[in-house]
């Protein structure tokens, strides 16, 4: 099964996002922020990226910027997972290299669907 970068800086939505995906047999790698995402995708390749948008030291549009810039991860997966819904955010996130977009809360359902969809 498909191995899954999960980042954000709250712990009970790392933990929500972590066991709908493992429920659903995914390998799940946890970040608590994206210097950490940075540090984790280095030394394990992830099949899909799913990040938070706000969080300290680095915000998921930045880390999304710098694992494009490494070539294990020029065309990997990487979903935005936000409370953030502004059209300039989401125009910036696409910028960054963003696959795609998912408002929290999140359904997962939804979730894994959209998954599915990217992994192919």
């Amino acid at each position: 099964m498909a191995s899954i970068l999960a980042v954000d800086d709250s712990a009970s939505m790392r933990q929500m996002v972590a066991f709908t995906l493992k429920g659903a047999g995914y390998d799940v790698t946890e970040a608590v922020d994206g210097q950490d995402a940075l540090t984790k995708a280095r030394s394990k390749q992830a099949d899909v990226v799913l990040t938070d948008l706000n969080m300290p030291n680095m915000d998921g549009i930045q880390l999304i910027r710098e694992l494009r810039k490494l070539p294990q991860y020029k065309f990997t997966p990487m979903l935005l997972l936000t409370t953030e819904s502004a059209g300039d955010k989401k125009t910036e996130g696409k910028a960054a290299g963003a696959t795609g977009w998912l408002v929290k809360p999140f359904n997962p359902e939804q979730l894994l669907a959209t998954l599915k969809k990217v992994l192919g």
